[in-house]
């Protein structure tokens, strides 16, 4: 059996909010749009999952901070976010001084 391991891709919109998206080999499943933070924009993205996921790639502004279990994300979402936003931030600071 094949694992199911979709992307939530978290991204910031005009005016600040944050808006995600959940894909699976690039095809898009679903988004939602209007959260105030990466956590809970993650937290919403994992509660729209179907039962046969079992792990998830999390990327924030186009850069992915990691693949994670479920019962992991479930146990940590703001270390998670935290992990993200700081992957994030690191990349682009690398790439500003290259």
């Amino acid at each position: 059996m094949a694992l199911m391991i979709p992307r939530i891709e978290i991204a910031r919109v005009e005016g600040g909010d944050l808006d995600y998206r959940v894909t699976f080999e690039a095809e898009p499943l679903f988004d939602d749009t209007g959260f105030s933070s990466v956590m809970t924009a993650l937290v919403a993205a994992v509660e729209g999952l179907s039962p046969e996921v079992v792990a998830v790639e999390v990327a924030f502004e186009g850069i992915v901070s990691g693949t994670y279990p479920l019962q992991v994300l479930a146990m940590n979402p703001q270390q998670i976010a935290d992990h993200a936003v700081n992957t994030t931030a690191s990349v682009y600071e690398a790439s500003e001084s290259a």
